[in-house]
């Protein structure tokens, strides 16, 4: 994003400036570009956009009131630690949500939205193989948003995405630390499912999917430690 062409909804409606920063930042942290303990400063984050401080200030505030920041003082913002009590309600509502949000989908799907899926799982694969971890986490949040917001419902995708603010940046931790650890492929099952309109298999595929994730976790991260590392991931056929 940089301030030469404004950024639309999607429509070709342009964004207000810090709506684009809000939502820029909000797309960092659910793909893990902004792990748990990484500072946030306003005035590199307007200088990086080429924008005033006053946008970038308000799209942090506006994430703050979110629970998505920590703001403690002017120099003192950054992503929160995920604690154990966090963790629990964080996965607990994903399991509720998600399968719902993608079974919704099913009356929708088409055969562009199955070569999408396909298209990103190959693009999802190929990020693993060469272990770039940033381009999985975002391979990995457009296939599941592809799923959810096919649906139509915009207040469950939102509130998933909520979710995902605080869920993402945990998830950049573990997977810079799990070197060779598998990470089980449940999204051929999701596709075949979708197909299939396999409701049953479906919800199954996306609560598995999210509770590997948990999984992985509970095996390499104390949670609230703040720190990662680079490393590899390799994909296990479920």
């Amino acid at each position: 994003m940089t301030s030469a062409a404004p950024p639309t909804d999607g429509t070709g409606v342009d964004l207000p400036l810090h709506a684009s920063i809000y939502e820029e930042l909000r797309h960092r942290l659910v793909t893990g570009r902004l792990a748990p303990g990484s500072p946030i400063s306003t005035r590199g984050l307007a200088k990086e956009l080429g924008v005033s401080q006053m946008p970038a200030r308000e799209a942090v505030n506006r994430l703050a009131a979110e629970g998505a920041i920590e703001i403690r003082s002017k120099r003192q913002i950054k992503v929160p630690a995920m604690t154990g009590d966090l963790l629990d309600q964080v996965v607990r509502c994903r399991v509720l949500l998600e399968p719902e949000a993608a079974v919704a989908a099913l009356p929708h799907v088409t055969p562009t939205l199955i070569r999408s899926l396909r298209a990103i799982d190959t693009r999802l694969d190929a990020a693993l193989e060469r272990g770039d971890v940033v381009d999985y986490m975002d391979s990995n949040f457009q296939f599941h948003f592809l799923i959810y917001r096919a649906g139509g419902d915009t207040v469950m995708s939102r509130l998933i995405h909520s979710l995902w603010l605080r869920f993402g940046p945990m998830m950049r931790v573990v997977y810079g630390r799990v070197g060779t650890a598998g990470v089980i492929d449940q999204h051929v099952r999701a596709i075949r499912a979708l197909q299939d309109r396999d409701a049953a298999t479906l919800h199954d595929a996306i609560r598995d999917d999210i509770l590997d994730g948990l999984r992985i976790i509970q095996e390499h991260l104390i949670v609230g430690d703040e720190t990662g590392s680079g490393g590899r991931l390799q994909r296990q056929k479920a």
